[in-house]
C-alpha cells in the first residue's frame, strides 16, 4: 500500500435559475421601496426639532437660516451652526410672500430657498399607488406560479389530457405478455377504427367504451397504449383524479374540454387510467349531487351517451376496483365491453419473463419454465419488479450472470420483503422453527393443500419465518376440499406451539386472520356450509354491479349468528385435524425444527428427505368422462 493517502477534494457547484432570481429580486425590491419612506420616517422621527412659523421668520431675520427647502406645506430649515428643524406654512402660500410680509428683504440675507415641491408631490404619489401596483404584481406572480403549466387562471377548466400524436405510438399487442383472451376482444375495436366502413355496412355502431377490470400491475395501461399503437390513431391519456380541482365545476368543465378535443381529431382513442377515482357509486357521499365528483361524473356520462353523436372516438378506462364503479358509467351504451384482464398462468408468464429479460445476463441453461412455475399469483408487474431486484444484486456483488438462486431471493424479496438479520435467542428461534415447521408438515401430509416449496425462519418483514406453498399449477376454481386443508395447514403453526411448548404465541395472529377469511367465506358466499347455498353478504340485486359500499346486512340477528358459529366449526375442525397430524408425526416434526434451527432454510427436496414420505397427493377420478363413454355406448346398442 503506499505511504501517502490521496486526498479527494470534493467541488461544490452553486446553480442558480436567474429568471427565478430576477422575478424573486424584483418582487423583493418592490416591497422594500413601497415602506422605505416609512422606515425613513420611523428612523428619523422624533430627532428633528419643530418649530412656529413666526419663530423661523425671526430666525430668518437673524440671518441665523442658512437654506429653507419648501415640500409642498413642509419647510425644512438648515442654520448655520449645522442643525436641522421643521416648519409648516398655510396651504396656497409662497414662502417668499410669507418673508415679504414680515418686511424682511431676502437680497439683504444669504438665505437659499430651494422649492423641491414636486418632487414631494410626485414621491406621495409613488407611496399612494406603489400599493396597487405591488398587490397586481404580487397577483401576476402568484397566478402564474399556479398555473401548473396550463394556460394560468383562465385555463383551469382546460383538459390535463396527455396527448400522444398518432403514429408515435410504438407499442404493439406482440409487446404484450400473455393476456389473450383481452387482446382478442382489444383487436376488434383496433379493426373498427381501421376499418370504419365495414362496420357500418351491416349497421354496427362504434363501440363508446371498453372497461379494462383486474388487480393491479397485470398491464391495463400497457393494453390501452398498444390499441392506440395497433390502431394508429391519436390517443389522449388522463388519470381519473386529474379531473378534480380545488374549484366547483372545474371537473365536468374538463370533461367537456376532452371529449370536445377528442371529436375534433377523430378517430381518436382516450384513454382514462384509474376510472374509480371518479366513477364510483352516487348517493353515498354527503355531499349529495353538490359533490364536485358527482358533477365530473355526472358531465362524462352525458358526453358518452348524450345527444351528441360521438362517432370514431372509444374510451378505454382501467380500474381495479370495479365493483365500486357507479351502474349507470358500467352499463352498455356507454362502456358496452368489460375486459377482465387476470394475473397471468404459466405460459404467459413464460411469455412475460421472456420480454423483461432482455438486455440481462443469464446463466447458461436457465430454467424459466421452473421459474413460471414458482411464481404463481405474480403479476407482470410483480415479475418485471424481480428479474430487476435479480439484476440489481448480481451488479451490487459484481458479479457477470444471474443465477437461479438469485431469481429466488428476488421473489421472496418482492413477495415478502428483503431478510432481517434479528437477533434472537435459542428460545425463539425454536418456537420459530416448530412454527413454521407445523405449517409445512400438515401441508405435507394433507392431500388437496399445495407442496411446500421453502421453509425458513429468516425474518422478512413483520414474520419472523415464512413457509412457502406455492400451488403446482394455475387454478380456475378451488374446492371445499382444498379450503378445508388450507384451513388445517393455517393451524398447523398454532397446534405446533400447543403441543410441543403449551404455550400460545402473537406469531400467529396472520394465520388465524387468513384461516377465519377463508371460513367465513365458505359459509358467507360460498355456500358450503350446513346453511345451505345462500349468500349473506350485502349485494346489489344486480350482481354484476358488485356489491354496495356500506350496505348494511341483510340477514336477522338470529341467522347472523349462525353464520358465526359455522365459521367457527370450520376453524375448530382445522385446527383439530392439524394437531392430530402432528401428534402422529410429532418425530418428524422435531426433525425438521432441528434442522430450521441448524441452518435456517430448508428446500423442497430436503424437506421431503426429512419427511421421510412423498406428498399426498388427491387422486382425481374423471366421473364425467366415464359417464359419456357409458352413455356413448348405450346409444350404439340402441341404434343398432
Amino acid at each position: 500500500m503506499p505511504s501517502a493517502k490521496k486526498q479527494k477534494t470534493k467541488k461544490i457547484e452553486m446553480k442558480f435559475n436567474l429568471k427565478d432570481l430576477f422575478s424573486k429580486g424584483l418582487l423583493f425590491i418592490l416591497i422594500g421601496v413601497l415602506f422605505l419612506p416609512y422606515v425613513l420616517s420611523i428612523i428619523n422621527g422624533g430627532k428633528v426639532e419643530k418649530v412656529a412659523l413666526s419663530q423661523f421668520v425671526a430666525d430668518v431675520r437673524e440671518n441665523q437660516v442658512q437654506k429653507v427647502e419648501v415640500r409642498g406645506e413642509e419647510l425644512v430649515l438648515y442654520y448655520q451652526d449645522g442643525s436641522k428643524k421643521e416648519s409648516r406654512k398655510e396651504a396656497g402660500q409662497g414662502i417668499v410672500e410669507v418673508l415679504r410680509t414680515a418686511d424682511i428683504d431676502l437680497n439683504a440675507t444669504e438665505l437659499q430657498i430651494e422649492d423641491l415641491s414636486f418632487s414631494a408631490i410626485f414621491w406621495e404619489l409613488v407611496v399612494s399607488i406603489l400599493p396597487i401596483i405591488l398587490m397586481v404584481v404580487l397577483f401576476f406572480f402568484l397566478f402564474k406560479q399556479m398555473k401548473g403549466g396550463s394556460d394560468g387562471i383562465m385555463g383551469i377548466g382546460k383538459s390535463k389530457a396527455k396527448l400522444f400524436v398518432k403514429g408515435k405510438q410504438n407499442t404493439k399487442f406482440s409487446d404484450v405478455g400473455g393476456m389473450d383472451e383481452a387482446k382478442a376482444e382489444l383487436e376488434e375495436v383496433v379493426d373498427f377504427l381501421k376499418n370504419p366502413k365495414k362496420y357500418e355496412k351491416v349497421g354496427a355502431r362504434t363501440p363508446k367504451g371498453v372497461l379494462l377490470v383486474g388487480p393491479a400491475g397485470t398491464g391495463k395501461t400497457l393494453l390501452a397504449r398498444a390499441v392506440a399503437g395497433e390502431a394508429n390513431v391519436q390517443f389522449l391519456s388522463i388519470a381519473g383524479s386529474e379531473f378534480m380541482e380545488m374549484l366547483v365545476g372545474v371537473g365536468a368543465s374538463r370533461a367537456r374540454d376532452l371529449f370536445t378535443t377528442a371529436k375534433k381529431m377523430a378517430p381518436a382513442i382516450i384513454f382514462i387510467d384509474e376510472i374509480d377515482a371518479i366513477g364510483r357509486m352516487r348517493g353515498q357521499g354527503n355531499m349529495g349531487g353538490h359533490d364536485e365528483r358527482e358533477q365530473t361524473l355526472n358531465q362524462i356520462l352525458v358526453e358518452m351517451d348524450g345527444f351528441t353523436k360521438n362517432d370514431k372516438v372509444i374510451v378505454i378506462a382501467a380500474t381495479n376496483r370495479g365493483d365500486m364503479l357507479d351502474p349507470a358509467l358500467v352499463r352498455p351504451g356507454r362502456f358496452d365491453r368489460r375486459v377482465l384482464v387476470r394475473l397471468p398462468d404459466l405460459g404467459e408468464r413464460t411469455y412475460i419473463l421472456s420480454i423483461h429479460a432482455k438486455g440481462k445476463p443469464f446463466a447458461k441453461n436457465f430454467d424459466w419454465e421452473k421459474v413460471a412455475r414458482q411464481t404463481v399469483g405474480f403479476s407482470g408487474a410483480d415479475l418485471e419488479n424481480m428479474l430487476n431486484e435479480a439484476a440489481i444484486s448480481v451488479a451490487r456483488e459484481s458479479r457477470t450472470e444471474v443465477e437461479m438462486e438469485d431469481i429466488e431471493e428476488a421473489s421472496l424479496k418482492v413477495k415478502l420483503g428483503p431478510s432481517k438479520k434479528r437477533l434472537q435467542d435459542l428460545h425463539e428461534r425454536e418456537m420459530t422453527a416448530y412454527h413454521e415447521a407445523g405449517h409445512a408438515l400438515v401441508a405435507h401430509v394433507s392431500p388437496h393443500a399445495d407442496p411446500v416449496h421453502r421453509i425458513s425462519i429468516v425474518s422478512r418483514g413483520r414474520a419472523l419465518g415464512f413457509t412457502l406453498t406455492p400451488p403446482e399449477k394455475d387454478k380456475l376454481q378451488t374446492t371445499k376440499s382444498e379450503l378445508i386443508d388450507r384451513i388445517a395447514v393455517l393451524m398447523g403453526g398454532r397446534a405446533a406451539e400447543e403441543l410441543i411448548f403449551n404455550e400460545l404465541t402473537a406469531g400467529a395472529s396472520s394465520d388465524i386472520e387468513r384461516a377465519t377469511q377463508i371460513a367465513k367465506a365458505m359459509v358467507t358466499e360460498y355456500g358450503m356450509s350446513p346453511l345451505g347455498p345462500m349468500n349473506f353478504t350485502p349485494m346489489y340485486d344486480n350482481q354484476d354491479y358488485g356489491r354496495a359500499w356500506g350496505e348494511p346486512s341483510r340477514i336477522s340477528a338470529s341467522l347472523q349468528e349462525k353464520v358465526d358459529d359455522e365459521t367457527r366449526v370450520f376453524i375448530e375442525a382445522g385446527y383439530k385435524r392439524a394437531l392430530e397430524i402432528l401428534k402422529e408425526y410429532r418425530k418428524q416434526l422435531e426433525g425438521v425444527s432441528a434442522k430450521l434451527v441448524e441452518i435456517e432454510s430448508i428446500d423442497a427436496e430436503e424437506f421431503t428427505h426429512l419427511m421421510g414420505m412423498k406428498k399426498a397427493k388427491f387422486e382425481f377420478t374423471p366421473h364425467l368422462k366415464h359417464a359419456a363413454v357409458a352413455d356413448k355406448k348405450t346409444v350404439n346398442k340402441k341404434t343398432k
